[in-house]
């Protein structure tokens, strides 16, 4: 199926997400991921999904979170070095055909498959030429809304189910949804060429991180400072 960057962005999109072994995006590994499509109706139209084992002990905090053992991901999981081609291959595939791809804290995700790259020694993929950030976008489209911006909470305030919250496939297509849920309540950004969104993202998270920077030093810790690179870091 292909698709013109110009149309609404919004029509179809590519989701996006991984279940990692940690937050820190230069160690952790990935545990699960899928890579998958939505229609304009927030319809499934191709999923794809992986345990990974990941060569490493699952830390009992990130279990806790995805579910996903050590012992699971040895017994069921694809080898690493296999899991990350096949995952690169599928967004590879995804962005090939125009389509937007859609991941929730991009930066994050995109950073962990990266660097994952490298480790085993793939090309890596180095970001497809359009993603859409449903975390970025929300915070710039309605700044000033109180309360967490978890997909959760995202997902609470646009309406859209999520019905097993850190399973990737569930945490994937709840995030396009958002994401078409903010371009149904926000048309000026509907109506944004993709690209320009996606350049309207990078300066966005750049003034976001800034923004948090300041306000972590002004709050007792003035050595804190965070990166506002978007969609890798």
């Amino acid at each position: 199926m292909e698709h013109s960057p110009a149309a609404s962005w919004a029509d179809t999109l590519a989701v996006f997400d991984l279940e990692t072994t940690g937050i820190d995006i230069d160690t952790c590994r990935i545990v699960t991921a899928h890579v998958g499509v939505i229609g304009p109706s927030g319809e499934v139209l191709e999923q794809r999904q992986w345990i990974v084992d990941p060569g490493v002990e699952i830390p009992t905090a990130a279990t806790l979170i995805h579910g996903v053992t050590t012992e699971r991901a040895r017994l069921e999981g694809v080898p690493a070095v296999q899991g990350v081609a096949e995952i690169i291959e599928a967004l590879t595939d995804a962005a090939a055909r125009g389509l937007p791809i859609v991941a929730y804290n991009a930066a994050y995700d995109l950073s962990v498959l990266h660097r994952e790259a490298e480790r085993y020694g793939h090309e890596a993929f180095c970001g497809p030429a359009h993603v859409v950030d449903p975390l970025v976008i929300d915070k710039a489209a309605d700044r000033f809304r109180r309360g967490k911006r978890t997909l959760t909470a995202a997902c609470e305030h646009y309406g859209v189910e999520l019905t097993a919250a850190h399973d990737a496939g569930a945490d994937a297509i709840a995030a396009g949804r958002v994401a078409q849920a903010i371009a149904r309540a926000f048309p000026e950004l509907a109506a944004i060429a993709v690209a320009e969104l996606h350049a309207r993202q990078v300066d966005w998270c750049r003034e976001q991180a800034e923004s948090y920077q300041q306000w972590r030093r002004a709050n007792g810790e003035p050595e804190f400072t965070t990166s506002g690179a978007w969609p890798l870091r």
